[in-house]
């Protein structure tokens, strides 16, 4: 979402690096143009106003000392109040001590409610909470089917009740859940292509009646200005503790997420990225300023990380790396835990310089799909032994996994340089414990 953001501010910010020092003229002239990517983002124009005005007030203010340039110091302003912006610190879901903790999603339809209600799910089941899914959309075609469908998907039960009542639902899910242990509630409600009258009684009843812990505004970060007028609209009807930012993989401009904050008063709670139940994020605001930026997250990154690789799994590749025995089969393994932490353009979006390095290259998210169906062709000999693929092998390779031959020589050959990697790794490994691997050189 914030590639071309991030790149006209990378473009501006490389016009104020190098020279001796401040000045009115140069922060001005910088200001200017940042203002003028801003307002081409869609954020709101008040807020841009406050914006600019801020970061040309610190940076005027400002001494250059010795051990940073102009553009250093700049970016470093822009940054920290780029994190202010987006609301300076995370705020956490809050955990009811006593009974069940019950979360009452709102938002309109089409916002991505139903699919982040399943996202969430499986986000707190993970951290140890038995979660219980309430169908109180009673208006949408085949809601409460695809919220069904979605538990399923999750292992996560799925409470509704064959009466067009979102109130009895709501209530009688909470009496389900202390009945069978479940500890957390999530109230998928009804959502409506506007804002109206109806809608907003149906949950302001709801939310008297459940008394939530939290209710969470769905909002379609698509929709740039619009959302942000209608979370407005919704906070001052409903009073919701926080904000989730979905369709953060779209092609969208970035105004509503760097807006939303300042105007509504509340605080992002999560960003969702597509249809896969495990594409949800905790929202820090000074990750994502860094990523606007074009600094990266690699916080995120190793997080993410963390969560897929299992620790008895990486001691074992770690094992077979100083052996040098890495195999397809082992290579595919890792393949499968990459996929399972995003796609390739977010994972990429995480690293340092990345965005700028790839601003005209495009990353295919199908490629890992290319490499598992080749190596999914491959006998179990060829995959323990791969310098038996001769030309024979490599052609019903192809065949196999409705690849080209070209495809499949080039996987050969990336995986035979990662092996001699891995070898000279592993033999530094051996004779040095503490070696650095960072100082290792390939040709």
């Amino acid at each position: 979402m914030f590639d071309d953001l991030s790149n006209k501010l990378e473009s501006t910010l490389k016009k104020i690096r190098g020279q001796g020092k401040l000045t009115e003229k140069n922060i001005s002239d910088t200001l200017r143009e940042i203002r003028r990517v801003l307002l081409d983002a869609d954020v709101n124009y008040k807020v841009t106003k406050d914006f600019i005005e801020e970061v040309t007030k610190k940076a005027l203010g400002a001494e250059v000392i010795n051990s940073i340039t102009p553009g250093q110091l700049i970016t470093k302003i822009i940054y920290d109040e780029l994190t202010v912006l987006l609301g300076s610190n995370n705020s956490e879901l809050k955990i009811n001590g006593s009974g069940p903790t019950i979360i009452l999603m709102v938002g309109l339809q089409g916002s991505g409610k139903t699919t982040f209600s399943a996202k969430l799910a499986k986000h707190l089941n993970s951290r140890g909470r038995k979660v219980l899914l309430a169908a109180a959309d009673i208006y949408r075609p085949a809601a409460i089917d695809q919220l069904k469908t979605l538990g399923e998907q999750i292992k996560t039960p799925v409470f509704s009740l064959d009466v067009k009542d979102a109130r009895k639902i709501s209530v009688d899910s909470i009496a389900y859940a202390k009945e069978n242990g479940l500890d957390t509630v999530i109230i998928d409600t009804a959502g409506r292509l506007h804002v109206d009258q109806e809608l907003m009684d149906e949950v302001g009843d709801i939310k008297k009646l459940v008394n939530p812990t939290e209710i969470l505004f769905v909002v379609d970060s698509m929709t740039g200005q619009d959302a942000v007028n209608s979370a407005k609209a919704f906070n001052e009807k409903v009073d919701y503790d926080g904000i989730v930012l979905t369709k953060m993989d779209g092609d969208s401009r970035g105004g509503c997420a760097l807006s939303i904050r300042s105007v509504v008063g509340k605080p992002i709670k999560f960003l969702s990225a597509g249809e896969k139940l495990d594409s949800i994020d905790v929202f820090y605001p000074d990750r994502l300023a860094s990523r606007i930026l074009g600094k990266g997250d690699i916080i995120s990154l190793v997080e993410k990380a963390q969560e897929q690789f299992d620790e008895s799994e990486t001691e074992d590749l770690e094992e077979k790396i100083r052996k040098n025995k890495f195999d397809f089969d082992d290579f595919l393994k890792q393949i499968k835990m990459i996929k399972k932490m995003g796609s390739l353009s977010s994972l990429l979006s995480m690293i340092p310089g990345v965005n700028s390095a790839m601003k005209n290259a495009k990353v295919d998210d199908n490629a890992l799909v290319k490499v598992e169906a080749i190596i999914n062709s491959m006998t179990k000999q060829e995959r323990t032994t791969p310098k038996i693929l001769n030309g024979g092998r490599r052609k019903r390779i192809a065949r196999g996994s409705g690849t080209s031959i070209q495809d499949v020589n080039r996987l050969i050959k990336q995986f035979g340089d990662m092996q001699k990697m891995m070898g000279q790794l592993s033999g530094k490994m051996l004779k040095n414990p503490n070696f650095n691997p960072n100082t290792i050189k390939f040709n």
